[in-house]
């Protein structure tokens, strides 16, 4: 992923990727994998889902730059590397 992403904004990539690997399925060969899991519709599904639609605001936010955490070099999972010393 790219350099400089927070936590939350990897997790809503991450739940985004795997949104869309349902809709492949569903799309290639009307399978849900959710309604597999969760054993047919019922408030399991939907709150999978509403989770899954909150992510795709996450990442279109960090999209448009509106992430204050995801700046570049403000947040980054690797510590910052030592300044050169002036001796």
């Amino acid at each position: 992923m790219k350099k400089g992403l927070c936590s939350l904004c990897k997790a809503c990539k991450w739940l985004l990727v795997i949104g869309g690997l349902n809709w492949l399925l569903v799309g290639l060969f009307d399978w849900n994998l959710v309604t597999a899991i969760t054993s047919g519709p019922n408030v399991v599904e939907r709150i999978i889902y509403v989770i899954v639609g909150v992510a795709a605001l996450g990442v279109l936010g960090e999209l448009l730059g509106m992430c204050k955490n995801c700046k570049p070099g403000k947040c980054d999972d690797r510590p910052e590397p030592a300044a050169p010393s002036v001796e």
